[in-house]
Formats: structure tokens, C-alpha cells, sequence
């Protein structure tokens, strides 16, 4: 099976394909993006503090549970 793995930057193609939009940007690197469909909200905190690097197990695990998106779009 491919590993879970994603770079910020693949992430935020991921979400923003998906109809998430960037609503607002804590700080310099802490990023708020929300999805509404159907009356369902969905919330997601971006931390990239270089989109090039790859998001830690924990933290991606927990960016994916947010987003409410399956796992396999994340997968290499």
C-alpha cells in the first residue's frame, strides 16, 4: 500500500481542489481554510512554515481528520 505522505504544498492543491478556501492566515505560517457543503463546515489549520517541506505523520493525520477528506487522496 502507498505511504501517507503529502508536502504542504500538495496538501493545500489537495484541499483547495476540493472547494476549501483560504479564509484567514495566523502569524506567518498558520493558515485557516473552510469548506461548507451542504450546511457541513469544515475547518483546517495549515501550519507550513515552507510549503516544500513534508508534513509529519501526526500532523498530517490530524489535517486529513479536519478536512474530513479520505486518506487515500493523500497517499504516494
Amino acid at each position: 500500500m502507498p505511504r501517507l505522505t503529502c508536502t504542504f504544498h500538495e496538501f493545500i492543491e489537495i484541499i483547495e481542489a476540493r472547494g476549501f478556501v483560504l479564509i484567514r492566515q495566523h502569524g506567518g505560517s498558520h493558515q485557516q481554510y473552510r469548506r461548507d457543503l451542504g450546511g457541513e463546515v469544515h475547518n483546517v489549520m495549515v501550519a507550513a512554515h515552507s510549503l516544500s517541506d513534508t508534513i509529519k505523520p501526526n500532523a498530517l493525520n490530524s489535517m486529513i481528520r479536519q478536512s474530513g477528506l479520505p486518506k487515500a487522496l493523500f497517499r504516494k
